[in-house]
């Protein structure tokens, strides 16, 4: 299994790096998954949502369904300071759909025609921590816009955790805007516990003096009544 570069060894692979685009092919399916661990590793932990395929077999599903666009952005591996490395590097992975997929989205498709939109869907669009901020993201953003433009697509639809300031922060800067008031909501429930407390048990009473057995409980002491046999 192929590992993620670490944040160090990526931000450093950005110098005078080209970064180029491509769909995914079948042998990438393991690098882009523990890619994508990687990234939303620390968004995941604070997250009602996971903001990633919640398993790796769900992640094959995606890649053998229709309509679905995978993409991937490596830099170059002749450009990585300069120098040739024997494998390219993932900084960012982009999925996008044209319809709503999967049985368990929320996503309400009534509520984009009756606003006459046709979105295109972005599943994903994940950077690599250690490149952020050099322009990866607007280039994925700017492919994602390019393939909606062409299919004559009027809307991108994203959805992001209100925790994550960063990705927000991004979104807003290129004129993106929340489409709906819907939140995660929680109340606290003041409720017992189906089952009682622990309970303290009785301390045992001392043992009786040898030969009165049963006489500290007001018993009589035993007494032999076998008959005797006569002389």
């Amino acid at each position: 299994m192929a590992e993620t570069p670490s944040q160090d060894t990526a931000g450093k692979s950005t110098n005078g790096a080209k970064v180029r685009v491509r769909r995914i092919h079948r042998r990438d399916v393991n690098r882009v998954w523990e890619f994508l661990k990687h990234v939303f590793r620390d968004v995941n932990k604070d997250t009602v949502e996971y903001q990633r395929p919640r398993s790796k077999k769900r992640f094959l599903e995606v890649y053998e369904e229709e309509g679905v666009e995978q993409l991937l952005f490596e830099l170059e591996k002749s450009t990585i300071d300069g120098k040739p490395s024997k494998e390219s590097t993932i900084v960012g992975y982009a999925e996008c759909a044209f319809e709503i997929v999967g049985s368990d989205s929320w996503m309400n498709q009534r509520y984009f025609d009756n606003r006459e939109m046709r979105p295109l869907f972005v599943e994903e669009l994940a950077v690599h921590p250690g490149v952020q901020g050099v322009g990866v993201g607007s280039f994925m953003l700017e492919q994602v816009e390019h393939i909606a433009r062409l299919r004559g697509c009027t809307h991108l639809v994203l959805e992001v955790a209100e925790n994550n300031a960063n990705a927000l922060k991004f979104y807003r800067a290129r004129s993106f805007h929340k489409l709906d008031a819907a939140i995660f909501m929680a109340k606290k429930i003041a409720n017992e516990s189906a089952l009682l407390p622990p309970r303290r048990l009785k301390k045992r009473p001392p043992p009786s003096p040898p030969g009165q057995l049963g006489r500290a409980s007001g018993t009589p002491p035993s007494v032999d009544v076998r008959r005797r046999r006569p002389q």
